[in-house]
This record gives structure tokens, sequence and C-alpha cells, in this order.
């Protein structure tokens, strides 16, 4: 792969790493906020107005920012069992259609998605409850995490345009392990 072509997957990839590891620890305070929440509502008869609409909240981005990353670990579900029966040229040629597939997708989702996040922002939107928390940092996740896939799916259609396929093995998955966590191949540093 061309370094400039090879710096700028890299970079998209790290990018979409460095948000995986930050949204898993919008998790953190979940557990705590809920042990909190059935504490009050069951043991002494008040429950919060915040508790479960601040879980909804948080949920909704961690699961939708997760993805582009997990993109790039092959770890969405997939067709595994047709996959394994082919040979990498064939996973090859299905990589280089499903990438630009899953580009073109993110690319009207992405569109379709930014008047709900500008609407929501411009006129202060609100989730209309006793709390009544802003709304537009959650509706902001999804053209992020949008963008964010379809950063990634260049990238690893970019990796799997310029990796010949191995025998043996995918290219996606030789490539996997060296471009994610800057290991060689046979995982030596």
């Amino acid at each position: 792969m061309p370094s400039l072509v090879s710096a700028l997957a890299n970079a998209i990839t790290r990018l979409n790493r460095l948000v995986f590891v930050a949204t898993v620890w919008l998790m953190a305070p979940v557990v705590p906020i809920m042990i909190y929440e059935v504490i009050a509502r069951y043991l002494f008869g008040a429950p919060t107005v915040w508790a479960m609409e601040l879980v909804v909240l948080v949920f909704g981005p961690y699961f939708l920012l997760g993805g582009p990353y997990l993109l790039h670990t092959h770890s969405h579900v997939g067709l595994d069992v047709l996959r394994q029966r082919l040979s990498p040229a064939w996973n090859r040629i299905f990589d280089l259609i499903n990438y630009p597939v899953i580009m073109a997708f993110c690319a009207i989702l992405l569109w379709y998605s930014l008047p709900p996040v500008w609407s929501a922002v411009s006129y202060g939107e609100t989730s209309f409850s006793a709390w009544n928390p802003p709304v537009w940092p959650a509706k902001l996740a999804v053209p992020l995490a949008v963008g964010l896939m379809m950063l990634q799916a260049l990238a690893e259609f970019l990796r799997t345009l310029s990796t010949p396929p191995l025998a043996g093995e995918p290219p996606a998955q030789a490539d996997q392990t060296s471009s994610r966590e800057g290991h060689t191949p046979g995982g030596q540093p």
C-alpha cells in the first residue's frame, strides 16, 4: 500500500479505536446509576426522574460509536459459514464489493441524520420528560457514528484493494493484526 494511503487508513483506524475506547467508558457510570435507581426505588420507594432516561440516552451513543472500530476488527455479524468455504480471492472480491456498499449506505444515512441534529440544536429540543434533558447529544451520535463508519469502510476498502490475497487466509484478516496494533502478521512487535 502506498505510504500516504497506508497512513490515511491507519489514522482513520486509530481515530475509531480512540472513539471506541472512550465509548466503552460511557458504561462505567451506568452500573452505579442503575444500582442507585434500584435501591432508591425498591428500598426507599423514591425513584429518580432521571436515571432510566440517562441510561437510555447513554446506550444509544454507546452502541453507535463502537461500530466503526468493530468493522475493522471484523466483529460485526457476517456470513461466516459462506465465507469460510470461499477462497481468499473470492473473499477479497466480496470485500471489494461490500465496503463501497457500506460507504454508500453510510452516505445516505449521514445525509438524512444531519437535519434532525441541526433541528434539535437550533430549537433547544428536550426530551419533554420530568427531567427534560437536551437530546441533541444523543442525536449527534448518529451522524458522528455513521461518518466514522463510512471512513472506516474507506480504510478497509483501501487495505483490501492494496493487499493481495494470501494463500489460505482472507486479506482482511491478514492485515488486521499488523495495522491494528502495530505488529507484523507473525505477531512479533
